[in-house]
């Protein structure tokens, strides 16, 4: 058996049991429905499979981002539910019958490596990306992913825009293969993981690619400076299902003081979840692990506890620079990572982003979604190959295929 989860998950483990010989595999890693008011515009129509496939040509590109021409593409899905005046309610449900033929999965924290990025300085177009980033970042983004120094790559503030603009700049190898740009033409679906989220609503036309990077390197900062504001850490526990997980996230939470409590924050996939609270409660978790038949822990390398209330100092700031963005209703469904659904409202989806650093992620729920609704074919752009990993965990018959940069 093999255990993925993102790279940051090796700091420290804690076997469980001596006769346990798993091979660990250590590779870089509410349903709401609400609608806003915003001023009458013309939003691109889509389908999800035989209208994407009509979607082939360009009508050139806008802050970085190429755009479809939408006088090919067709008007049943994307569609306005009320007019006022001048004004437009979008409805945040549009897409909840979504179908899933094609996937397009981007990775999340802890997927970085040194050396990332350089197969896509072959590609002007992804080659493009990390010098739009240069001027938005302050610094040589492509030197510190090709040259390191893994600290500083491996850092929340660096990390974090490293990953989305490798993944995009991934989409921009896909697109320079050939069949690639019939193969993006045809993605009817995507998400990503926890940060991957940004990417995926970047691919989705959500935001242009400044944008989402603007609003990445900002998550990042607030993530860090929440985490340095008080002692947190996160443990993968292998071995258990949810409900048992919760039962010693319980367990734990009896020994230590309500600011130490701990609960889980990542439902990857079965038999891996990670938990996120007070040093003093992750410590008490562990101990106490192995009455609960876990085969092992992990603490993870990460700046604190990420996905819980410790990232409340965050959501301010978050809520802030989500509110001066300009956020569009994607072509295509993004799956949350809040509640596993596509949302179409742009108020909503600002929200629920806010939101996303202090609640769990579903990714569980997500890919057993995108599985049940017999998606055929899923692409993982970017550094590593944990979702490929996880999926093949729900499905040894899943059709993955990785697209570095």
């Amino acid at each position: 058996m093999r255990v993925l989860f993102p790279r940051y998950y090796t700091l420290k483990t804690n076997p469980i049991s001596s006769s346990s010989s798993s091979l660990i595999s250590l590779q870089s890693s509410s349903n709401m429905s609400s609608s806003v008011i915003i001023p009458s515009i013309s939003l691109p129509k889509i389908s999800y499979s035989d209208s994407l496939k009509s979607c082939s040509s360009f009508s050139g590109s806008r802050n970085g981002v190429r755009l479809f021409n939408s006088k090919n593409v067709d008007k049943s899905r994307v569609s306005m539910s009320v007019s006022v005046g001048s004004e437009t309610t979008v409805d945040d449900a549009l897409f909840s019958d979504y179908k899933a033929t094609t996937a397009f999965l981007f990775p999340g924290q802890g997927a970085q490596a040194v050396g990332m990025g350089k197969e896509a300085q072959n590609v002007p177009a992804a080659a493009n990306l990390y010098k739009k980033a240069n001027d938005i970042l302050g610094f040589d983004l492509l030197d510190v992913c090709t040259n390191g120094p893994k600290d500083k790559l491996d850092s929340t503030v660096i990390s974090q825009p490293a990953i989305y603009v490798t993944s995009l700049a991934a989409v921009e190898v896909l697109r320079a293969r050939d069949g690639g740009q019939q193969i993006i033409d045809s993605v009817d679906v995507t998400c990503g993981l926890s940060l991957g989220e940004y990417t995926a609503l970047a691919f989705a036309g959500a935001f242009s690619f400044e944008d989402g990077l603007k609003l990445v390197k900002l998550r990042g900062e607030a993530m860090q400076d929440a985490a340095d504001a008080a002692k947190s850490a996160m443990v993968s526990v292998i071995g258990l299902d949810s409900e048992k997980v919760q039962l010693l996230c319980d367990a734990a939470n009896k020994e230590v003081d309500a600011k130490d409590k701990v609960q889980i924050a990542n439902f990857l996939c079965p038999g891996n979840y990670a938990v996120s609270g007070g040093v003093k409660g992750v410590e008490a978790l562990e101990a106490k692990a192995k009455s609960f038949k876990a085969r092992m822990t992990v603490r993870l390398a990460v700046a604190g506890a990420f996905h819980t209330s410790f990232m409340d100092p965050a959501v301010s700031r978050l809520e802030a620079a989500l509110a001066a963005t300009d956020l569009r209703t994607p072509r295509i469904p993004v799956i949350s990572n809040v509640d596993a659904q596509p949302h179409a409202d742009p108020a909503t989806i600002k929200n629920i982003l806010a939101r996303q650093v202090t609640s769990p992620v579903q990714w569980e729920m997500t890919v057993k979604t995108l599985l049940d609704k017999e998606v055929q074919k899923s692409y993982e752009l970017g550094p590593g190959k944990v979702i490929a990993g996880i999926v093949k965990r729900f499905s040894k018959t899943a059709v993955v295929e990785n697209i570095g940069a």
